[in-house]
């Protein structure tokens, strides 16, 4: 099983960890890469962050926990309130896709998904049955890392991400509870 980056963020720095997905991904990755002391010059694709997250010592995992403080009251100050208010856009964001995807009938989206599909999968086998050639062994790497982290976001869009399915399942939950008149 792969090693689950986001998720150690999200549990140790849930602002930062929460704004990865979203909108504010990039605010958040840049708030990330300075509390784990990456360089500038440093890839910062996620095979490079999850090693860095991984490898963090803890002192890095302490000036974490400070950047999420820091990113939080940031955040704040930008009107965006709580985790829930950050969550609540990123769904927004996605809902939004979905819909203009309905009404316009646009094939670009599923021919994008079946790509970063076909890509990711391909590439994976092709590495698992060859040995990649020395030159190219490193950027066959960061693509398959990018074809990965691409392809989350094409089975996001399509089938939802968990944090959508579970506030779905609070609310038909809820729903149920609610005595009828």
């Amino acid at each position: 099983m792969a090693f689950d980056w986001k998720a150690l963020v999200k549990s140790i720095a849930p602002t930062i960890g929460t704004a990865l997905g979203g909108p504010l991904g990039g605010m958040a990755g840049m708030a990330l890469t300075k509390a784990l002391g990456l360089s500038d010059d440093a890839p910062k694709d996620d095979a490079a962050l999850a090693a860095a997250v991984q490898g963090a010592n803890p002192d890095q995992l302490l000036a974490l926990k400070k950047a999420d403080q820091d990113f939080a009251v940031q955040m704040q100050k930008l009107g965006f309130e709580n985790l829930e208010a950050l969550e609540a856009i990123a769904a927004g964001d996605r809902a939004n896709a979905r819909e203009r995807e309905i009404k316009t009938q646009d094939w670009t989206p599923k021919a994008l998904g079946i790509f970063i599909t076909l890509g990711f999968f391909g590439l994976l086998a092709y590495l698992m049955r060859r040995e990649p050639p020395t030159g190219s062994r490193d950027i066959l790497n960061i693509m398959l890392g990018s074809l990965g982290s691409a392809w989350i976001g094409v089975v996001s869009y399509y089938f939802g991400s968990s944090a959508g399915s579970a506030r779905k399942t609070e609310l038909m939950s809820a729903k149920q509870q609610t005595p009828t008149s």
